[in-house]
Parts: C-alpha cells; sequence; structure tokens
C-alpha cells in the first residue's frame, strides 16, 4: 500500500527527502526530472529542478544558454527576435535584418509600425507628404519623382485643371487641341453625350458628336432629305446646289443608279439617258 509520502513514480519513501508537488501528487527530484523537465536547445543537458528553465515555443533553455546567437549576450529579461528558429537580439536583428527608413535611412526597429510602398520602407513619422509635411498614414497618395504627396497637395501642386469645369484632373482624362478636360466634361455641345472614345468632330471651337453635328449643319439629300456628313470619307454627289448620297442618286423612272454616268434633268427629277429620251 502506498503511504501518503511515497514518490508517485517508484515508490520509494519520502520521508527525509526533497520532493516536488505537481498537481498535489508528490515525486522524488529523479522521478521528477525524468517526467517533466525538459534537455536544454543548446546543450542538450537536462534542466534540472535547480535550474532556471526558459521556454519558447515549446523550447527550452538553461538561462545561461538563452543567448544571442550572434552577439552571445544574454537574452533574458530582453527583447528578442527570431530568424530561421535562432534567436536574436533586437540590435542584432536590427543591424542585419531590418529594413532602413526611405527617409531618414535610419533602421526600422522590429514592432514598430512601418509604412511600405513599391519595395521602399518608412517609419510612420517619415512618411509624410514632401509638400505640406503632414504624416500620409493610410490615406490615398501620389508618387512622383520619388517623392510623395496627398491628393490635396499634389493636386495644387501639379494637376492639370479642366478647360470646362476648372477642377484638376486627377486620373484619366482627354486631351484635345492641347486641352484637358475630365472625361465626364467633354461631351457634345448638342446632346450633352460624352466623346471620350466616340466619333466626333467640331465647329466654331465647339464639339459635336456625328448626330448632332449632321443635323445641325450637315445638307439634307435631295431624294431621301437625311442629312449627308461627308465625314470619314463617305462620297456624295453635288449637282447645282443639291446633293445626293452616293446610294441616292438613281434615275427617277428606272431607278438604275447614276453615279459616275452621264444623266438627264427634268424640272426637279434626274434620268438617265434611256429615260430621258421619252420626254
Amino acid at each position: 500500500m502506498t503511504e501518503p509520502y511515497d514518490c508517485k513514480e517508484c515508490k520509494e519513501s519520502l520521508y527525509g527527502q526533497k520532493y516536488i508537488l505537481k498537481d498535489d501528487t508528490p515525486y522524488c527530484i529523479k522521478c521528477y526530472e525524468a517526467l517533466f523537465s525538459y534537455n536544454c536547445e543548446v546543450c542538450s543537458v537536462l534542466i534540472g529542478c535547480t535550474s532556471k528553465d526558459l521556454s519558447y515555443k515549446d523550447r527550452h533553455w538553461h538561462s545561461e544558454c538563452f543567448l544571442c546567437a550572434k552577439c552571445s549576450r544574454s537574452l533574458v529579461d530582453r527583447p528578442f527576435a527570431t530568424k530561421d528558429d535562432l534567436l536574436i537580439c533586437i540590435e542584432c536583428y536590427s543591424n542585419e535584418y531590418s529594413a532602413k527608413c526611405y527617409a531618414c535611412l535610419k533602421t526600422i526597429m522590429p514592432g514598430s509600425k512601418k509604412m511600405e510602398h513599391k519595395g521602399n520602407s518608412w517609419h510612420e513619422n517619415c512618411f509624410t507628404c514632401n509638400r505640406c509635411q503632414q504624416p500620409i498614414g493610410t490615406k490615398s497618395f501620389v508618387q512622383k519623382d520619388t517623392s510623395n504627396y496627398c491628393l490635396s497637395c499634389y493636386e495644387k501642386q501639379f494637376a492639370l485643371q479642366c478647360i470646362t469645369c476648372k477642377k484638376p484632373i486627377t486620373t484619366g482624362g482627354v486631351n484635345y487641341r492641347d486641352q484637358p478636360w475630365h472625361k465626364e466634361c467633354f461631351v457634345c455641345i448638342g446632346c450633352k453625350q460624352q466623346l471620350a472614345g466616340q466619333r466626333f468632330t467640331s465647329r466654331d471651337d465647339f464639339v459635336y458628336c456625328l448626330n448632332c453635328f449632321c443635323n445641325l449643319f450637315a445638307k439634307k439629300c435631295a431624294y431621301c432629305t437625311t442629312p449627308i456628313s461627308g465625314l470619314g470619307g463617305s462620297k456624295y454627289i453635288s449637282f447645282e446646289e443639291r446633293q445626293w448620297h452616293n446610294d441616292c442618286f438613281n434615275c427617277k423612272r428606272c431607278c438604275v443608279s447614276l453615279v459616275g454616268r452621264g444623266f438627264l434633268t427634268c424640272k426637279d427629277d434626274i434620268l438617265c439617258p434611256d429615260c430621258g429620251k421619252e420626254f
């Protein structure tokens, strides 16, 4: 029968012996170390009950073995970082692995907040607008010639102004006759349809979509009365102040095309020579 002060594992009496309680259960030193102690990551020697056990992510060290892998200084009660499972003091880690601030060229210490853009890094307080010097933080910004600008400063200093609304053009835009427009401001003077990416023409410094231009200014076909644009190389027939679409220039009686052929006129009608002989 086990006595209250016998070792839980080996059953040896603990009277007059050193022992350790774990979960209210007594163990002799030897059994406790065999069951619950760990080997040191560095020296591989058991970390005994009389030694201080330092642990990090299920790994254990003697306090005297808990050292920086680069400079061998003790890491006890000091901040550290890890690289490839090696423990490294903050100073060594910063010198060898930490990014340098693009603005002040000083090391960005591990754990401190940093801003990154296109492969460069900044301290949070160094990531500022080149014009107003205010921190940009997580706000939108524009980079120009390696300098960063908040949108407000960029618009004031660099952005073109729309010829119509006089506001800055920050993205996209249309350039026509060396003048800038927002896409939404570059519209037909007649129907207000946006003209970016569409065929258009101009008259008296105003821009028009083809439909509005034809309806307002193009001559009308003497046969079908719809506008003749003459734009884009389209062909038409003109005779005595009258115009026809090529497809509409036909004999009034037999409807044969008269394009490139001789013809006769009878009052307002045009006739092929054969039909004209009947009059």
